[in-house]
């Protein structure tokens, strides 16, 4: 039994209107309102489509242009292969010609052909340095 501070039940005749109000709303009113929540969502999904679009189309235009957020946006598999490694441009740089460094090369397995067109030097040039003994 429930004790009388806690307040009484509503009245049965309080649960009885409700309960016919709720049946008494047209059934044409509940198809319209179904209707317009699917046309609503289908509209809304149209747009998030549009937006996904739109942003496919400017991630293209910035992918053809960047070659690095290619790179970037590329599926990888295991390993560092998102940075794109370019030529340096080595015009400009100066090769320190060392006779010593040309024999130790020619030690590890270097030919004198090889080691003429790293250095820059004729294949004669080379071998005076690997028969010279400084």
């Amino acid at each position: 039994m429930v004790h009388k501070s806690w307040g009484a039940p509503a009245p049965a005749s309080v649960r009885d209107r409700t309960r016919t109000d709720r049946i008494s709303t047209p059934i044409d009113e509940t198809f319209t309102r179904l209707e317009a929540r699917a046309a609503e969502r289908e509209a809304q999904a149209r747009e998030r489509e549009a937006v996904r679009q739109a942003r496919r189309q400017a991630d293209v235009e910035l992918t053809a242009t960047d070659p690095h957020r290619a790179a970037a946006q590329r599926h990888r598999g295991s390993g560092r292969r998102d940075i794109v490694r370019e030529q340096r441009n080595t015009t400009s740089y100066t090769m320190i010609v060392d006779a010593d460094r040309i024999r130790t090369l020619a030690r590890r397995g270097a030919s004198p052909s090889s080691l003429a067109s790293v250095f820059n030097l004729s294949i004669e040039e080379i071998a005076d340095m690997l028969a010279r003994q400084d």
